[in-house]
């Protein structure tokens, strides 16, 4: 038998907790590849070359210690670029939390 409190057993919370949880790390996920897609193209841009595809790969996910000691998501997204338009290189955008903390580019010829 299931111990109720204040109208919700112990079984409904628990469910309630954990989808509020998944809502909140989409969310969460949606935002952070928006911010990176964003972080990529404008990287292109000062670096002159073509942002392929409009778009970047979410390739890695971990957690790690933001620099105010709090624990938060560390993701890796893989973008393409061109320098000439005829081949594609990689580049990567490094997301602690809601801030990009680095970008790094394969080498790539100069036209």
């Amino acid at each position: 038998m299931v111990k109720k409190q204040g109208g919700l057993s112990v079984d409904s919370l628990l469910v309630v907790i954990i989808l509020s949880g998944i809502v909140f790390f989409w969310w969460d996920s949606v935002g952070a590849k928006e911010r990176a897609r964003e972080t990529g193209r404008q990287y292109c841009q000062n670096a002159e070359v073509q942002f392929l595809d409009d778009t970047v790969e979410l390739v890695k996910l971990r957690m790690r210690r933001n620099y105010h000691g709090q624990l938060c998501f560390y993701r890796t997204y893989r973008f393409e670029f061109s320098s000439t338009g005829e081949s594609r290189y990689q580049g990567r955008v490094y997301m602690l939390g809601k801030l990009a903390d680095k970008v790094q580019m394969d080498a790539y010829p100069l036209i």
